[in-house]
């Protein structure tokens, strides 16, 4: 079987102290300075004057080297094992000036602590078992969450919730791995082990829950990211007056004359829960006027960027351009927005061909079919589920699911051989245990480690 993970290191005096501003920078209320380490009681005496009692607010003078108060504020004690990072912490609250904060820093420094590296905090208590690292992953996603759909699903990652459903499947793996070894010395039982042991039908439930898991961690990674939604058509086929429409202000000029949008417009806007990026695009036709040129090559930059397209038409003629569709790539979802249409006194309404392409008819201009235009947009791009139970998940994490996945199918594919091919069978059991392993980090490189917490915030 594997060979066991390495212990985590443990808390004592070996450990160096760190410590960082754990607020964000500017001026506020409070602020916070953060400590970490092993033997940090000199440092606490040298600022609170006194020790500390442990889990308890405790008033006090922050002084400098001579005694001299620097801030009066809070000081929280938390000894090791039982804090954040596993190690003693201690947190200075005071009034939150960069002065202030600067000194209380600088103080922490003079008594031996260095400056944290990004995420140090969080990555210790990861290596000291607080955490596991999908857990220690969360805790960035959860501060850098755009919507409260993104906060939740990743409240869920750092609660454990998704770190449960992954061990879940890694322990039953490992139960069949243990079956599968206890069989390997009995080549002529091959066909028993797979008939008494139901083995398809456990690695096809194995996978089953697996791939609820990855659909998730997939419909997550939509909160995670957001989407693209890149507005394209023929000038004045109301592109910017959607755009505002959308973002609820006026983000673009919009006049009568044709090529007014030379240059590419973003806008943020959350749309249930899911932050999308609209993209204005200078209209797509020919043109010698050197500018107008330029604009419409950003144009064709941010379709190839895009997740959805909305492709614009005037509902009085909707075939108007059949050129539009040449400029998108086949893999790209679009929306067919047949704008203009109390215009053309056709009320608002979504069509579906056979195909399952939308057509949306729809007015920019009053905001008739709006609402239609945006569950299309949620439905197109698949995200019309993204905020319902999801997991936030990373690249990362997606890369190790579906590894583990690709496996499970092989390991499926070499029981059902004639005969069954065991050992192959054992093999790729193993691999989509590893793979599984990777996500909650008891299989990880120290080089991986050290990607993932630099993108950590300095405090945390």
């Amino acid at each position: 079987m594997d060979p066991p993970r390495p212990a985590a290191p443990s808390v004592g005096a070996c450990a160096p102290t760190i410590a960082a501003i754990a607020t964000p920078p500017g001026r506020g209320g409070v602020g916070i300075v953060r400590v970490s380490g092993g033997d940090i009681a000199a440092l606490v005496e040298g600022i609170a004057g006194r020790a500390l009692p442990p889990r308890v607010a405790t008033r006090v003078t922050f002084r400098d080297a001579r005694g001299a108060p620097i801030d009066a504020g809070l000081a929280l004690w938390f000894p090791g094992p039982h804090s954040y990072t596993g190690e003693n912490v201690v947190e200075w609250h005071a009034h939150g000036g960069p002065a202030v904060m600067r000194l209380l820093l600088a103080r922490c420094i003079e008594l031996g602590a260095r400056l944290a590296e990004p995420g140090e905090f969080t990555k210790r208590a990861f290596l000291n078992g607080k955490m596991d690292l999908a857990q220690a992953e969360s805790v960035a996603d959860v501060i850098d969450a755009s919507t409260t759909a993104a906060v939740r699903a990743a409240a869920r990652s750092l609660t454990g919730e998704f770190s449960s459903e992954v061990h879940a499947l890694r322990d039953a793996l490992i139960e069949l791995r243990m079956y599968t070894e206890a069989t390997l010395d009995f080549p002529e039982e091959d066909v028993e082990f797979l008939r008494e042991g139901d083995v398809l039908a456990r690695v096809a439930a194995i996978r089953a829950q697996l791939g609820v898991i990855l659909a998730r961690s997939r419909r997550g990674a939509i909160l995670r990211n957001g989407l693209a939604v890149v507005l394209v058509g023929a000038p004045n086929v109301g592109k910017s007056s959607l755009l505002n429409r959308l973002v609820g202000d006026e983000a673009a000029i919009v006049t009568p004359i044709p090529g007014t949008t030379r240059d590419t417009i973003e806008r943020p806007i959350e749309l249930a829960g899911i932050p999308l990026t609209v993209i204005d695009t200078a209209g797509l036709r020919e043109t010698s006027d050197a500018v107008e040129a330029l604009g419409i090559a950003r144009t064709r930059a941010a379709i190839a960027r895009a997740d959805v397209a909305l492709v614009l038409t005037d509902a009085r003629e909707p075939l108007a351009d059949t050129r539009l569709a040449e400029e998108l790539p086949g893999s790209l979802p679009r929306i067919a927005v047949r704008n203009k249409c109390d215009l053309a006194e056709i009320t608002a309404h979504v069509e579906h061909g056979e195909d399952g392409a939308a057509q949306v008819w729809m007015s920019a201009l009053t905001g008739e079919g709006v609402a239609m235009l945006e569950a299309e947009m949620l439905r197109v791009a698949g995200a019309e589920h993204a905020t319902e139970d999801v997991y936030l998940a990373r690249e990362r994490q997606l890369g190790a699911l579906t590894e583990a996945a690709a496996h499970l199918d092989a390991a499926g594919e070499h029981a059902a051989t004639t005969p069954p091919a065991i050992e192959l069978f054992a093999e790729e059991l193993r691999v989509a245990q590893d793979a599984l392993s990777k996500v909650t980090g008891e299989f990880t490189a120290d080089d991986l480690l050290g990607e993932i917490f630099s993108r950590f915030c300095i405090g945390k």
